[in-house]
C-alpha cells in the first residue's frame, strides 16, 4: 500500500509539471506568434536565415526581412523546377523568437503594471470634532444700485374708526363804547373815559379804566370817531400800552366836523389799548352835547394766533 501511494504521488507530480510547462510554452507562443519549435530542431538553412533578421528598434518597429535572406542560395531549392526538398514557409508577420516581445494589437510594448497600494480612508477617519468658533465678519461690500420699484400691493383691509377729536375752538373778541360828554385839555395828558357800552364781549373792555385788555393774542382792528369843536384844535392818540401808535388830528376851523382814525394791531397776551388826549399847550377839545353820542371807540378780533 505504501509503495503504491508513493508511485501515485510521483505520477501526479510529473503530470502537474508537464501541464505547467505546456501552459507557459503556449503563452510564450501566443505572445510571439511563432511556432513552438526549439532552436536545435530547426534545419540548417532556417538557422542560417535567422541570423539575417533585422533586429532594429526603430520607432516604426515594423519587421522587414533582409533582401539577402530572400535571395540567399541556401533558402532556394536546389532544383528550381521541382525541388526534391520542400522549403519551410515563413510568413511576413512572423517574428523571430529572439526578438523582444511586442504588444501584438498596437505594435507596442505590453503595458507595465505597477501595484499601487490603496488606503481605505474610512478606516483611518476619526471621530467628528467639536464645532469651531465663529470667524469675524468680512468687510462691507459696495452699495448696489437701487432696484426697480415693485408692483403695487393689494389693498389692505379697512381700519377701525378713530376716536372723536376735540371740538373746534372758536375765539371771539369785540367791543364798542361811546361818550356823551365833551372834553377839554389841561396841562397834563388825559385818558378818554367812556360812559356808554354798546358791545363788550366777555367784558374784555374795562369801563373803569377805559382800556381794552387783550386775552386772546391775534390780529385786531380798532377805530376812533370824534366830533371837533369849532375854533379849537383836536389832538389825540391811539395808544398801545404806553406807546403812541397813531394820531387823530384836526386844525381849528369855523366849522365843526366828524373826524376818524382806524388801525390794525398784532396784540399779545395782556396788551392794553386806550385813547389819550394831548395836554393843552394850545386849546384842545372834542365836542359833545350831553345827549347824543358823538365819540365812539370800537375794536374786534380778526384772527387769533392759535390758528397759525
Amino acid at each position: 500500500m505504501v509503495v503504491m501511494q508513493s508511485s501515485m504521488n510521483i505520477h501526479l507530480a510529473l503530470l502537474l509539471t508537464i501541464e505547467v510547462s505546456l501552459f507557459l510554452t503556449c503563452v510564450d507562443g501566443f505572445l510571439t506568434r511563432n511556432p513552438l519549435v526549439p532552436d536545435t530542431e530547426l534545419p540548417h538553412n532556417e538557422q542560417k536565415g535567422q541570423e539575417h533578421y533585422d533586429y532594429s528598434d526603430s520607432e516604426s518597429d515594423i519587421y522587414e526581412p533582409k533582401k539577402d535572406w530572400l535571395h540567399a542560395e541556401s533558402n532556394q531549392p536546389k532544383d528550381k523546377a521541382v525541388g526534391s526538398e520542400t522549403a519551410r514557409c515563413v510568413q511576413c508577420c512572423d517574428r523571430p523568437p529572439h526578438r523582444r516581445q511586442r504588444y501584438h494589437y498596437y505594435n507596442e510594448d505590453p503595458p507595465e503594471f505597477e501595484a499601487i497600494p490603496q488606503i481605505n480612508l474610512t478606516i483611518l477617519k476619526g471621530e467628528k470634532g467639536d464645532k469651531g468658533p465663529r470667524g469675524t465678519y468680512g468687510k462691507d461690500g459696495k452699495t448696489g444700485h437701487p432696484g426697480l420699484r415693485g408692483p403695487a400691493g393689494a389693498k389692505g383691509a379697512k381700519g377701525n374708526t378713530g376716536r372723536f377729536g376735540e371740538p373746534c375752538k372758536m375765539y371771539y373778541a369785540a367791543f364798542s363804547v361811546g361818550r356823551k360828554k365833551e372834553l377839554h385839555s389841561n396841562n397834563y395828558y388825559q385818558t378818554l373815559v367812556f360812559d356808554t357800552v354798546y358791545v363788550n364781549l366777555y367784558d374784555q373792555f374795562n369801563m373803569f379804566t377805559s382800556r381794552f385788555y387783550c386775552s386772546i393774542p391775534g390780529i385786531y382792528h380798532f377805530s376812533l370817531n370824534v366830533h371837533t369843536w369849532n375854533q379849537k384844535e383836536t389832538y389825540m392818540h391811539i395808544m398801545k400800552n404806553e406807546q403812541e401808535v397813531v394820531i387823530l388830528y384836526a386844525q381849528p376851523s369855523d366849522r365843526s366836523i366828524m373826524q376818524s382814525q382806524s388801525i390794525m394791531m398784532d396784540l399779545k397776551q395782556n396788551d392794553e389799548v386806550w385813547i389819550r388826549l394831548f395836554k393843552g399847550e394850545r386849546e384842545n377839545a372834542i365836542f359833545s352835547d350831553g345827549f347824543d353820542t358823538y365819540i365812539t371807540f370800537n375794536g374786534y378780533l380778526i384772527k387769533p394766533n392759535s390758528e397759525n
